[in-house]
């Protein structure tokens, strides 16, 4: 009976480790690829925008509160899966104006400097910030859902 009751607590501590680990690992993905989406916007015509510019601002808050998730990732997890999902709702803006500039210029309205090319466009990089933050949120909120009853 002890036996098993050690058996079963190793195994949780294990489980709860795997899962610390890939929300901190998926909070450093998010991280690389926002610092990486706006690497060169900074100074731009885009930075100083009336609507891009809060868009980017969003993108570096979320960068800041993704550094802080991954440090709090050990510490306090579900903190840190809060922070991370609100990181991530943070950066899709960017990402999706990137990504689809005809449906953000519709959404946002405003006066654009450049004419509309396309209504959806294939930008590598922020499909992968799409995708990041996606994978983020699942393994956050698979974290909320569960760290919780193992630490019980």
């Amino acid at each position: 009976m002890m036996v098993q009751n050690l058996q079963n607590y190793i195994g949780t501590r294990m489980a709860l480790r795997r899962q610390k680990l890939l929300q901190a690992a998926s909070c450093l993905v998010c991280l690389v690829v926002a610092q990486r989406s706006s690497f060169g916007l900074a100074g731009t015509e885009f930075s100083g925008g009336r609507v891009t510019g809060p868009i980017l601002d969003s993108l570096e808050i979320g960068s800041l509160l993704f550094v802080l998730a991954l440090i709090l990732t050990f510490v306090r997890p579900r903190i840190a899966a809060a922070l991370a999902i609100g990181a991530s709702l943070l950066c899709l803006p960017l990402y999706l104006f990137f990504t689809a500039p005809g449906v953000s210029r519709r959404i946002f309205g405003g006066e654009y400097s450049v004419p509309l090319q396309a209504n959806f466009v294939w930008d590598r990089s922020a499909i992968a910030g799409v995708l990041a933050v996606a994978v983020a949120i699942y393994i956050c909120i698979w974290n909320l859902r569960t760290v919780k009853r193992q630490t019980e």
